[in-house]
């Protein structure tokens, strides 16, 4: 299989949530999982598909209460992400491969296992949250444990924590359809120490390689269909979509 590592983009919260859903639905390539680092264009704050507004509006007054902020609601679940200071990134496997057929928790495992070996190549003392310390259904089960949550502030299981405080590193969430398997991450980047950034991307991504049996490529963006990724981002942009619930 190849990893196709795709060039990095700048862009607002609805153009970085249509392009991740674009490359899950309308790029499949069987033999071909994708990967994208990606910035933002402006001050931006995404939460889950299923998150009611009304606490996501709860959450911005408490944590950003004077700024202007560029606000979406992601295809896939979890909660409230603050990306005024992360490394984000999109994974696509496809249908077919091994990971797309595990459990949620299996992926997310595997996929933040590789990333705490490249963070601990940059000297991070960084650990995988493995086991819950409570009820699993109220304090950590799987990523996509139903229920308001605000990314960072509450571990879930196979999260990433920095060693020394406890404090969550890294986190994500999966939207699973029939043509394969997305998976969104953040590292919060002010938890941690001094990163060489571009060489942790290189660590990551090869590791990432090895664990999925792929040989990483870097590759030209794909061609959409004329308008698709417009007309998606006018939809994660409208009132619609983020006052969806």
């Amino acid at each position: 299989m190849q990893l196709d590592l795709l060039p990095h983009r700048t862009a607002g919260a609805a153009e970085n949530m249509a392009a991740d859903f674009l490359l899950l639905q309308r790029y499949p390539e069987p033999a071909h999982a994708r990967f994208r680092h990606y910035g933002w264009r402006a001050p931006a704050f995404t939460f889950g598909y299923g998150q009611k507004i009304a606490y996501v509006r709860e959450q911005l007054a408490t944590r950003a209460p004077d700024e202007q902020l560029d606000l979406t609601r992601r295809p896939t679940g979890g909660g409230v992400v603050d990306h005024r200071d992360d490394w984000t990134f999109a994974l696509v496997i496809p249908r077919g491969h091994a990971l797309y057929d595990a459990r949620a928790t299996e992926s997310y495992r595997q996929i933040h296992a590789v990333l705490v070996e490249a963070l601990r190549e940059q000297n991070q003392p960084v650990v995988l949250k493995e086991r819950c310390s409570v009820d699993p259904e109220m304090e950590c089960g799987s990523p996509s444990t139903p229920g308001p949550t605000v990314c960072f502030i509450r571990p879930e299981l196979y999260d990433v924590l920095h060693a020394d405080t406890g404090a969550k590193v890294a986190g994500a969430a999966q939207k699973r359809t029939k043509h394969g398997l997305l998976f969104q991450g953040s590292i919060a980047k002010s938890i941690l120490g001094a990163v060489d950034w571009d060489t942790f991307e290189e660590s990551f991504t090869s590791r990432l390689a090895t664990s999925l049996v792929a040989e990483a490529i870097a590759t030209p963006w794909p061609e959409f269909a004329e308008g698709e990724h417009d007309g998606l981002t006018e939809q994660y942009s409208s009132p619609e979509w983020i006052e969806y619930r």
